[in-house]
């Protein structure tokens, strides 16, 4: 049995989507799903568990440390996906709905906030200073290594092994020389085009396609596969710590394991 989070004060469910949607300024950009609060829960919240994707695996998890409030990047309700209630998605809403607990989900708002999005705190990790932005809504970063040892494509995928601790598929020459850094977290693959327009010398995303392999190898700029999950594992945890400090939460992030 993991400790139950109890936290030291509280904040309304209202309050808290509220300061969320302002800080990250939810209504800019034209989104895949709803961004905020997804599931209805308690009125009042004192603890908050954070994850990548609202599974059942995770939801559980949050059920047994007492959680008032679920906060993912990955929520539900997305455009296509099938409305029914049933099977997976029944299970899951009935767990919430049972237990009276709230789901908020952000998605591109938090791959895009400056501070503590996806992109920003994958600089962080990397040690990366970004220097501009490209693509739509300005969501990919370009920058460059802050570690002057970080000379090759190379170094940099083993870099990003070591932090995100999953093995990259490096698509390129790994002795190819280091010039400008172009990255964006998760399924972000399609954005290799806008960085090679950028000037980047290599790419760095979640996920790869086909496609991708081709128009790396014609075109000179390597692509790091970093990992979907492993690439936008920071940015719910940053969030969830800052709600934390600024309401007095107590705040847990739950990894939930995923190759892709």
């Amino acid at each position: 049995m993991q400790k139950k989070l109890v936290g030291k004060n509280s904040v309304s469910r209202v309050e808290l989507e509220k300061y969320v949607a302002e800080m990250l300024n939810v209504t800019q950009y034209r989104d895949y799903c709803p961004n905020g609060l997804q599931v209805e829960g308690r009125a009042e919240i004192f603890s908050i568990i954070t994850g990548v994707t609202a599974s059942q695996a995770l939801l559980e998890a949050a059920l047994e440390a007492g959680a008032d409030a679920i906060l993912v990047h990955h929520g539900y309700f997305w455009k296509g996906e099938d409305a029914r209630v049933i099977g997976p998605k029944h299970n899951r809403l009935k767990l919430l709905l049972t237990h009276d607990i709230n789901l908020f989900a952000y998605h591109l708002p938090l791959d895009a906030h400056p501070e503590l999005g996806n992109n920003a705190q994958l600089a962080q990790e990397l040690g990366l200073v970004a220097h501009g932005r490209f693509g739509d809504d300005n969501l990919g970063w370009l920058g460059t290594a802050a570690d002057a040892a970080v000379q090759t494509v190379g170094d940099l995928a083993r870099l990003a092994a070591a932090r995100l601790r999953r093995e990259p598929i490096l698509i390129g020459d790994p002795d190819q020389p280091l010039g400008p850094i172009a990255w964006c977290t998760g399924a972000a693959q399609n954005y290799l085009g806008n960085a090679i327009a950028a000037g980047a010398s290599v790419y760095i995303s979640g996920e790869i396609s086909e496609p991708t392999v081709h128009l790396a190898r014609e075109s000179g700029v390597a692509y790091i596969a970093a990992g979907h999950h492993a690439t936008e594992r920071y940015g719910v945890q940053a969030l969830g710590r800052h709600l934390a400090e600024h309401f007095g939460l107590s705040h847990r992030f739950i990894d939930i394991d995923n190759p892709v």
